[in-house]
């Protein structure tokens, strides 16, 4: 394991700040209020797939306890980002510790991981549904699903933790360095050493490679089987509804998955700055939105515990 020894003291504690996004005070309050409503239909949507999925029983089974779980992570992975950038909006750059930016690295690089870890479980998930759907509940057993879902974050939290601790070794010149993004991603940190970062770089990629390309390996694999199971319904109204239960998935894979790559698999050399930080906003606001809209407006069963959730409780009310 890498030595955990950040340069914590160079010539006096050193700081970062974040870029902001505009110095025009209305563009400020617009941009402010539209990334505090994303987050708070966040919150919204993904709590309420977490009670729906733990309150009905009809809803206990492994699909809903993967997207429960993914939920949870969503929380906190956009809360990990969102409050700090929400502070920052408004002109004054607020300082942030070097151990306070690596804080917020190491959990957004595990909350991220294991979300895409969690993207590949659901699409093995969908994979033994469809394609085995006699013995599904002979292998996805309780025991096994939570396996998954221990391995997954336990693997993201090892990999985010070698990286955070290779990356805050490395010296920052100066007292006070801007990061031009909203958060303590790797590359614009990276870009702030004031020393050779070639091997921090191919470490990044090798890290990048797994969270991101092995999955998504893993998830075009198993879509393939799924495809071809589905081809062979022989009812149009099967073929369907198959498709339909799977595209809401391949859409968030999609975005999750694209957008993360364009960040850390291509070389830093040919990267924009403010590009990356388009891309981030999309992983961060978009597909954890998308989440629980997907899930919920094309999806029967929650969408029919939802409403059941709504009437009980208006009748608990009533009475």
């Amino acid at each position: 394991m890498l030595a955990w020894n950040p340069v914590l003291n160079q010539s006096g504690p050193t700081e970062f700040v974040f870029r902001v996004f505009s110095m025009v005070p209305e563009i400020q309050a617009l941009l402010f209020l539209l990334f505090l409503l994303l987050y708070l239909m966040i919150l919204c949507g993904n709590t309420a797939i977490i009670c729906v999925v733990c309150t009905h029983s009809s809803l206990h089974t492994p699909m809903y306890f993967f997207l429960s779980n993914l939920s949870f992570v969503e929380i906190c992975y956009t809360t990990d980002v969102v409050p700090l950038m929400l502070s920052n909006i408004f002109g004054a750059q607020k300082p942030i510790p070097l151990a306070g930016c690596a804080a917020q690295m190491f959990f957004f690089l595990t909350l991220g991981g294991a979300d895409c870890f969690l993207l590949a479980v659901m699409a093995y998930d969908r994979y033994v549904a469809i394609c085995h759907p006699l013995h599904y509940t002979l292998i996805m057993t309780q025991k096994l699903c939570v396996q998954m879902v221990v391995g997954a974050l336990g693997l993201a939290l090892f990999l985010s933790l070698q990286l955070t601790a290779l990356i805050f070794t490395l010296p920052f010149c100066g007292h006070r360095r801007e990061i031009n993004h909203f958060l303590c991603d790797v590359p614009p940190v990276l870009r702030l050493a004031c020393a050779d970062i070639h091997v921090h770089q191919a470490v990044l990629y090798v890290v990048s490679i797994l969270v991101l390309t092995v999955p998504f390996v893993l998830i075009s694999v198993s879509y393939s089987f799924i495809t071809l199971a589905i081809l062979r319904i022989s009812s149009a109204e099967g073929r369907k509804r198959a498709f339909s239960t799977c595209s809401s998935h391949l859409t968030v894979v999609l975005l999750q998955y694209g957008c993360c790559a364009v960040v850390y698999l291509r070389p830093q050399s040919s990267s924009s700055v403010d590009e990356d930080r388009q891309f981030a906003l999309i992983y961060t606001f978009i597909t954890p939105l998308l989440n629980p809209l997907i899930y919920t407006l094309r999806n029967k069963d929650v969408k029919a515990a939802l409403k059941k959730a709504i009437s009980n409780k208006g009748t608990v009310e009533g009475i």
